[in-house]
């Protein structure tokens, strides 16, 4: 079965490139194209699309006021097209938080060079937003959160948090759970440049916790969590006798920078049974090697459970390889994570 993809945007040429990309694969057919959001109203009336691509800025109505009005009477998979700008990053991750499922930086004229690479990015995030659960994440929003009072650990204790698609809302719903009294967190979110900084800054208007986007050789506090900088691998490591980030351009790992797996590694070689992890929704297996290094190491390690994850690809992978203790629905991941930090301090 294909995936019929509706493609919106006001601008003529990002239509044929987007178009152009879209149908370089057989497994994708782009069955109409819209100029604004009235247009796509109708448009996903007649054509009921498996997956509609959106841009933010249009003509007659904001994307984002049509996608929370989609959202809310047809929930449907939307993969947005950004702009890499700041004004573009705050508005991506409000898409997110509104329900969409993923997001492309918009390609410029210019980027003959990188053009097939931007076109395999967006055929996986079509293929994985046609795999996701959208409807059931709108239901899940309402899910009651189980509350958490002290996340209290020994000095030296870490939590290390990996996400991919659908990973901005589910890292939100666990972080905003956690008190100021937990170690550091560290995460690893795929996200590209230009993007962390405004998600660690979201993070932190929201959460009791300071976020931040991690800088090279910053040390590790308690009541802190480090993001991944879009493009960089985020380690762990130990100098000078103090937990610190490091950032790192190498190559990619499990085809990601930053990768989950990356991280997780780090955490398990330098932190080892004082580390508890989280791996949350995403496509691929990013995450999985490296939580179970962490597992291996005596790490507590939890996997969001497929009812609540918005791809359950990661996830899965990791416990089919067997690198968590247990999988849980994402409102609960704080709670279990504080819990084995509170097993942890009453053994220390």
């Amino acid at each position: 079965m294909s995936i019929k993809v509706l493609v919106v945007d006001d601008s003529a040429l990002i239509r044929e490139v987007l178009v152009r990309m879209l149908t370089r694969d057989s497994d994708i057919v782009v069955v109409g194209t819209a100029v604004d959001p009235i247009d796509a109203r109708e448009k996903i009336k007649q054509l009921n699309p498996d997956v509609v691509t959106l841009d933010i800025e249009m003509p007659n109505m904001n994307g984002l006021a049509f996608l929370e009005k989609l959202m809310r009477l047809r929930p449907t998979p939307v993969v947005m097209v950004s702009t890499l700008t700041r004004k573009g990053a705050n508005e991506t991750l409000l898409a997110l938080e509104l329900g969409a499922v993923d997001f492309v930086a918009k390609p410029s004229v210019d980027l003959t060079g990188g053009l097939e690479a931007f076109g395999a990015g967006l055929r996986d995030k079509i293929r994985a937003a046609a795999r996701s659960d959208v409807r059931g994440n709108s239901a899940r929003a309402d899910a009651p959160k189980v509350a958490v009072r002290t996340a209290a650990a020994p000095e030296g204790a870490v939590i290390a948090i990996g996400a991919s698609t659908g990973g901005v809302e589910a890292i939100r719903a666990v972080l905003t759970q956690m008190p100021v009294d937990c170690p550091p967190v560290v995460i690893a979110q795929h996200m590209p440049a230009g993007f962390t900084n405004r998600f660690a800054a979201r993070l932190d208007e929201l959460c009791a916790l300071t976020v931040v986007e991690a800088e090279d050789r910053m040390p590790l506090r308690p009541g802190h969590a480090y993001v991944a900088r879009g493009d960089y691998h985020l380690r762990v490591e130990r100098s000078s006798g103090q937990l610190k980030c490091r950032l790192t351009h190498d190559e990619l790992e499990s085809g990601h920078r930053p990768s989950a797996d990356v991280l997780f590694e780090s955490v398990a070689k330098t932190v080892g049974p004082m580390a508890v992890g989280a791996i949350l929704t995403g496509m691929g297996r990013d995450g999985a090697r490296g939580l179970k290094l962490m597992r291996d190491a005596g790490a507590y390690t939890v996997g969001q459970s497929q009812s609540s994850a918005l791809v359950y690809g990661m996830p899965r992978v990791a416990f089919e390889e067997g690198a968590v203790v247990e999988q849980a629905p994402v409102e609960a991941i704080a709670a279990r994570l504080a819990n084995a930090l509170g097993k942890l301090k009453s053994a220390a």
